[in-house]
């Protein structure tokens, strides 16, 4: 497991406890939805927070889980069911579910991200192996939700934060920018 997903569990029991809750974390959901969604062969790749706790070694937290699917048929809702998942809504974006202890679980069939979910990467988690976006795709997705005038502001600006700290920790990420993800990258202090 990579020490960022570690950290990023040790954060969410971190977070419900300063509120007053029961502690609890994404890990179950997390390894639930891996086998769920492995058992029935689908295709997918964790985006989100999470692989950006997978790909960094500096803390960062989110509440939810994002995964990618090529269509949203694909998604096993039986299975999830049967695993403890409850779906919640089907908006234009995304189909909402919530897992085990709570945790949300937003799956997206952007066309953008099909050819992200054949290069994703496998990552160890206790018996499963999950598929987390590889690096590279993960900045250019960070890098075009920064540019969505739709989304929120603060959450365009945690999607910066979220680019610039893959480049900084692998500078080579540079030259995989298009000109226009690099004029984005020059609007940024420095």
């Amino acid at each position: 497991m990579s020490h960022g997903l570690a950290t990023g569990f040790l954060l969410d029991r971190q977070w419900f406890l300063l509120r007053g809750e029961m502690e609890r974390t994404k890990r179950p959901a997390l390894l639930a939805l891996a086998r769920v969604l492995t058992e029935a062969r689908v295709p997918y790749a964790i985006i989100g927070g999470i692989a950006i706790q997978v790909h960094q070694t500096e803390p960062r937290t989110t509440l939810d889980i994002d995964v990618a699917v090529a269509t949203y048929g694909q998604i096993p809702h039986l299975q999830l069911e049967e695993a403890g998942f409850a779906l919640t809504g089907r908006f234009s974006h995304s189909e909402n579910w919530i897992g085990p202890e709570g945790t949300p679980v937003q799956f997206t069939d952007d066309p953008a991200l099909r050819e992200a979910i054949t290069r994703a990467e496998e990552v160890a988690l206790e018996d499963v192996r999950l598929r987390v976006i590889c690096r590279v795709d993960l900045l250019h997705e960070k890098l075009r939700a920064a540019a969505d005038p739709a989304r929120r502001r603060s959450k365009r600006l945690q999607d910066l934060a979220d680019a610039q700290g893959l480049i900084e920790a692998t500078p080579v990420l540079l030259d995989d920018l298009t000109a226009t993800e690099r004029a984005l990258f020059e609007q940024l202090p420095r």
